[in-house]
């Protein structure tokens, strides 16, 4: 008898943020830039995933980040992340005493000595609840499942359609 592969799709219910950020490297020589605004990024996500354990366990304020994701466009680096609303976003962003907004002055201290080294940008979707489908056949959890775990596709339907429509 053959194996079946389970499929399931998101328990995650709710409205949410996609954004997406990254760097374009252009001048990779230019160690002093492409170099410090690499080692950016890993800081602040690590600030927001000790934020997202301790707010678990009522340690600490929840700032309303759900996930993150490395991925590499070529040489290019970025990262999806998760987040529970805009204003979530926006507010971790500007406040000076989180890792995000010193680090963003600091890069333009900085790149404006080699203006050409790298391209910063982001991209931010606000996404509402039913509006976003998902199905995952295998048992690896990413994405949507990793922020509220799974539930059988037939709660919500077989074909993507159905899914985005529940």
């Amino acid at each position: 008898m053959t194996a079946r592969v389970t499929r399931v799709t998101h328990a995650f219910d709710g409205d949410l943020v996609l954004f997406l950020i990254g760097m374009r490297v252009h001048q990779p020589w230019r160690l002093d830039v492409v170099g410090r605004t690499f080692a950016a990024m890993p800081r602040m996500i690590a600030e927001l995933e000790r934020n997202r354990r301790a707010a678990s366990h009522g340690e600490a304020d929840d700032l309303g980040f759900l996930s993150a994701r490395y991925l590499l466009d070529g040489p290019h680096p970025m990262v999806l992340q998760y987040w529970r609303s805009t204003e979530d976003l926006y507010r971790y962003a500007a406040n000076p005493d989180l890792t995000h907004r010193p680090a963003w002055k600091a890069f333009y201290g900085y790149a404006a000595k080699a203006p050409k080294a790298v391209t910063i940008w982001h991209e931010t979707y606000a996404v509402p609840a039913g509006a976003h489908e998902s199905v995952y056949g295998g048992p690896a959890r990413f994405g949507l499942a990793a922020i509220d775990g799974v539930i059988p596709i037939s709660q919500r339907g077989e074909r993507a359609r159905e899914r985005m429509a529940s």
